[in-house]
């Protein structure tokens, strides 16, 4: 490299090298100049060396709050390298495919059928078609109820020259494929039009433990369930009377005047006194276990209705036989605690997202040693980088569907909050779907009938061993902690009610 100067002139001394290796004497004064162009380039690449080792202690030091969440499968090869309770068989993550699916289309609301693996979607003929069926086809599809059906006129839509059309069958089976017979026409010349209830949607969107503060409207169906003033669990809104929570939140002696339901909040802080939605009837889970935490969710029947907004909606329950395999990204969200070590709930609603985890990994010695069942679920990151927390529980877990959200999982029980190896573990909402739409057809609300102040309709839980260290994320008393409990490091978060 060759270093020039502008200023030239006579004087003693140094050499260059230029082409041709010829040297020639270099006078004071470019010696000089040389001098002040080395010492602005050295300059230069220092400041840019000093920029790139800032740059790069700053991504170092950010990287762990700003880095996207690890993938389920990455955290389960790097266990299965060091976990020897970790099954090398993958789990079945999806089901054999569906012999029948439908869906909803156009501003028509019509309503198609796929049947037998068969690539083309039918509309439906509306011959042999009742509200029964309606109903099961939108509980098939996430939804809590039929809203509306009726027949359209094949003359008043357009239809393609290839469009082809299903008939009911004499005998219909329900939804299987043998009551679905494809046709090229409606003998009648009328279709079905479906709506189902609405849900899943976020009109507005655009702590848990590492968790952040969260805009109005970003989860129109989050809950809190609260006794007295309290805040006690989280909840997830399924229709203007249903809310569903965890089972282990509801046990306590208390009058059923003292629940409310409060939805479209963000702060706690903006509730009143005798606000929200009285409760009417508390219904566990029957086979609901507190020794285990199995089966541990529970509906609550609201005595009012909420009035759904932009704020306030439901969220879909999972479709018929969907999947979400692991590593999914879903969200958690809930007014717990946002450090383990506070023993305060946090006054503004957060959320975090957690990928799903396997069961089998869950279920492995280095995290739960088999104490997930088949109604639980697993969730979050084996660094312990967020989870949920004391009063998180019964709060929702929801994952995307394209633009639609289901309620894939209910906040049950963890061993401590956002522990290395402890992952939060959830109610799967997908084992208790026949049981959430009978619950929800058979008891229709009564008319208003002057508060009786009765308990809750079960038991209460009598204090169960700590030995385990599994603690359900609801708030609890410290009276609870003191007389019922054993407060041992092991136990002090289970935390039974």
């Amino acid at each position: 490299m060759e270093v020039r100067c502008a200023e030239e002139g006579p004087g003693p001394g140094i050499f260059r090298t230029e082409l041709g290796d010829r040297r020639q004497p270099i006078s004071q004064s470019q010696r000089w100049c040389c001098l002040q162009r080395g010492c602005a380039v050295l300059g230069a690449l220092g400041l840019l060396a000093g920029a790139g080792v800032g740059s790069w202690l700053l991504v170092l030091y950010l990287w762990p709050v700003a880095s996207p969440p690890i993938s389920g499968t990455l955290q389960e090869e790097e266990m299965n390298l060091s976990c020897p309770g970790v099954s090398k068989e993958e789990e079945l993550l999806s089901s054999l495919p569906q012999t029948v699916s439908f869906r909803v289309m156009g501003e028509d609301l019509l309503l198609e059928v796929q049947v037998r693996a068969r690539p083309d979607w039918l509309l439906v003929c509306h011959e042999g078609w009742n509200p029964a069926l309606g109903m099961r086809i939108c509980q098939s599809l996430g939804h809590l109820r039929l809203a509306q059906h009726k027949a359209v006129n094949l003359s008043d839509i357009k239809l393609t020259r290839s469009q082809e059309f299903a008939q009911l069958s004499a005998r219909p089976g329900g939804l299987l494929q043998e009551a679905w017979q494809p046709s090229a026409g409606c003998p009648f010349g009328r279709i079905v039009s479906l709506k189902c209830s609405e849900c899943g949607a976020r009109p507005l969107a655009s702590r848990i433990v590492g968790g952040q503060a969260v805009a109005s409207g970003r989860w129109p169906w989050q809950a809190s369930v609260m006794l007295g003033s309290r805040h006690m669990c989280g909840a997830s809104v399924l229709a203007p009377h249903w809310v569903v929570t965890a089972a282990h939140c509801m046990y306590r002696l208390s009058r059923l005047s003292s629940w409310r339901v409060h939805a479209g909040l963000v702060s706690h802080s903006a509730v009143r006194q005798q606000q929200g939605a009285m409760v009417e009837k508390i219904l566990p889970h029957p086979l609901y276990s507190a020794q285990n935490h199995d089966y541990d969710v529970a509906l609550l029947q609201l005595r009012t209705p909420l009035n759904f907004s932009d704020t306030v909606g439901a969220v879909c329950l999972p479709a018929k036989e969907q999947q979400f395999p692991r590593g999914s990204q879903c969200w958690v969200s809930g007014w717990g605690h946002t450090d383990p070590s506070h023993t305060h709930s946090s006054d503004t609603l957060q959320d975090t997202v957690v990928p799903l985890l396997s069961t089998h990994l869950c279920n492995s010695s280095c995290v739960y040693s088999g104490a997930l069942t088949h109604r639980m679920l697993c969730a979050g990151y084996l660094d312990g980088r967020a989870d949920a927390c004391q009063g998180d529980s019964g709060g929702p877990l929801v994952c995307p569907s394209g633009d639609v959200w289901h309620l894939v999982g209910v906040v049950s029980w963890g061993r401590g909050c956002a522990e290395p190896n402890h992952p939060g573990v959830y109610a799967k909402v997908a084992e208790f779907l026949d049981w959430i739409h009978d619950t929800v057809q058979e008891k229709q609300l009564p008319p208003p009938m002057p508060n009786r102040g009765s308990p809750v309709d079960h038991p209460r839980l009598r204090a169960s061993s700590c030995s385990t260290g599994l603690a359900p994320k609801a708030l609890v008393s410290s009276f609870s902690f003191s007389s019922e409990l054993n407060t041992s490091a092991a136990g002090k978060r289970l935390g039974l009610e």
